[in-house]
């Protein structure tokens, strides 16, 4: 704790103020020298306050401006402790260390929280006023000491002392990327549906969104942002396939039929051949038939002659004849009753 001396030659003027400044140093691990700039770091947009010139004065500015340095500082710091990983690992590791949930968790273990100046309509959006007041800290570390010190606060307050930079970067926290990941190598197939979308008291959209595995109701998640929505709903279909086998059985279940269905083969499919009607075919007989050869009218069609050692026909079926026939006679004869 700060002794009564060091207090003494700040000369703070009040006991608040002297409170605050002992607990930023415990928080922050220094002295601040501008309080206004942690002060206004710690005021949260619905206390609605003006300025002389009628300007809202809150953390916002100071957060906008603490999100890039804190941008800079902590990719400066995991490059130099990931020596030789490639760019998409350092993206992705830096994205962890200062995405939303991890910053709400550090303004909560930190403290934080319970300095934040702010009215009781906001409770719904708790889970950003941490985080955000961090990041206005950051800010208002960066115009108070410089860049070197907001390296100095993240390094031996943050990363040797309440994070394990790597855990954080090797472990998994998308989850709807996991999940999308999980159902195309099982070839299941996954839908995101909005189940409603409203606006609360204070104007901020609100979005719930729920997980579809081969159309069965999976997690469901409410957000201030589709993308933390569908997060959330990832996560809990995730919780639910793990730790619910009859969900998981029911999801493989509906995959099966849907992949009978596909694979069922289509009756009546239609004909593609050309139906050669203008063709005028002749009928060609069976081997176990006689055939005989046609009468000379129509000896320009070629058809094939079968030899067939039956007896059906031949010359001794033809009855004798008179002696005055002549030869052209018997032979008209003998073709007559062949075709008889």
């Amino acid at each position: 704790m700060l002794n009564n001396s060091i207090i003494d030659r700040l000369k703070l003027p009040f006991r608040k103020e002297k409170e605050l400044f002992s607990s930023l140093r415990d928080i922050l691990g220094f002295y601040p020298r501008n309080i206004e700039l942690y002060k206004l770091a710690l005021m949260h947009k619905s206390i609605a306050r003006r300025n002389a010139k009628g300007k809202p004065v809150n953390n916002e500015r100071l957060e906008f401006l603490g999100d890039a340095v804190l941008d800079a500082v902590v990719g400066d710091i995991v490059y130099r402790h990931f020596e030789g990983k490639r760019e998409g690992f350092l993206t992705n590791t830096r994205s962890k260390l200062v995405q939303r949930d991890t910053l709400n968790k550090l303004a909560q273990e930190m403290g934080i929280n319970r300095l934040i100046l702010s009215s009781g309509h906001s409770n719904s959006h708790n889970n950003y006023m941490g985080g955000n007041a961090f990041e206005a800290l950051v800010g208002a570390i960066y115009l108070d000491r410089g860049y070197d010190m907001c390296m100095r606060f993240m390094q031996n307050r943050i990363l040797s002392q309440l994070i394990n930079i790597d855990k954080v970067a090797y472990k998994e926290v998308n989850f709807k990327s996991k999940l999308i990941e999980w159902s195309q190598k099982n070839k299941v197939r996954l839908d995101f549906k909005l189940v409603s979308q409203a606006k609360e008291n204070g104007g901020s959209p609100v979005f719930v969104y729920k997980a579809v595995i081969e159309g069965l109701d999976g997690g469901q998640g409410k957000g201030y942002s589709k993308k933390e929505s569908q997060q959330l709903a990832s996560k809990e279909t995730l919780q639910r396939l793990k730790r619910e086998p009859q969900f998981i059985d029911a999801v493989f279940a509906a995959k099966t039929d849907r992949t009978k269905m596909e694979e069922m083969p289509v009756l009546n499919v239609p004909d593609t051949e050309e139906k050669q009607d203008f063709i005028i075919t002749h009928d060609i007989p069976e081997e176990s038939e006689a055939v005989v050869p046609k009468p000379k009218c129509q000896s320009k069609v070629d058809v094939p002659v079968v030899e067939d050692d039956s007896d059906e026909f031949d010359l001794s079926d033809i009855t004798a004849t008179p002696k005055s026939q002549s030869r052209e006679d018997i032979i008209a004869a003998a073709e007559a009753a062949a075709y008889e």
